[in-house]
């Protein structure tokens, strides 16, 4: 059971059945009566962005979550299918709880999946992916009227920014997080 002290960006609580996250988090103190604390919290099943305020009595349940390695294996129809490592059990995820995830599944990719309730919700990817450029225009050398990046694509079907010296069929890093280029990585 948390409390009120534990309230923070990040954390995640059962509201009405439903597993939250908070997105961002205020103190606030009026001149008079008990402190509040203002919340906006994303649904972890739909999505939908919630803003509440708590007074410094409530009380909040901890979502009965679990976090599984599972192995991402193929997309269908908008649903993209994960094996979990140690059962072979294959749960889905459609294309909207994925996200921007979506843009660095590759076949057989190690990923953690969040369960509630033995339902997935969303999954956990490695901060930084190798992927492929399929896509690329040539850099001509001395070219110095363009900008310093250029647009590719990816296996994925991702596009992003990258250096001109970067050509197609080269794998690149890209961090997870923020979708920016990392590096060329040699292989």
């Amino acid at each position: 059971m948390y409390t009120h002290s534990d309230l923070r960006k990040g954390l995640k609580i059962l509201i009405n059945g439903e597993p939250y996250i908070i997105t961002d988090f205020e103190f606030y103190k009026p001149g008079k009566g008990q402190a509040l604390y203002r919340c906006k919290m994303r649904n972890m099943i739909n999505g939908n962005q919630y803003n509440e305020t708590f007074r410094s009595n409530d009380k909040f349940e901890k979502p009965d979550l679990e976090e599984r390695s599972m192995q991402y294996l193929y997309e269908q129809n908008g649903e993209y299918y994960f094996m979990d490592n140690k059962s072979y059990d294959q749960v889905f995820l459609t294309n909207d709880q994925l996200g921007e995830h979506v843009n660095y599944l590759v076949d057989n990719m190690e990923v953690q999946v969040l369960l509630f309730d033995n339902r997935p919700i969303d999954i956990s990817l490695p901060n930084f992916v190798n992927l492929e450029v399929i896509l690329a225009d040539p850099w001509i050398k001395g070219d110095t009227s363009s900008t310093d990046s250029k647009l590719v694509t990816v296996e994925t079907g991702y596009k992003l920014q990258v250096p001109p010296f970067v050509e197609k069929g080269n794998k690149i890093q890209i961090d997870t997080r923020s979708g920016e280029y990392i590096t060329r990585v040699k292989e």
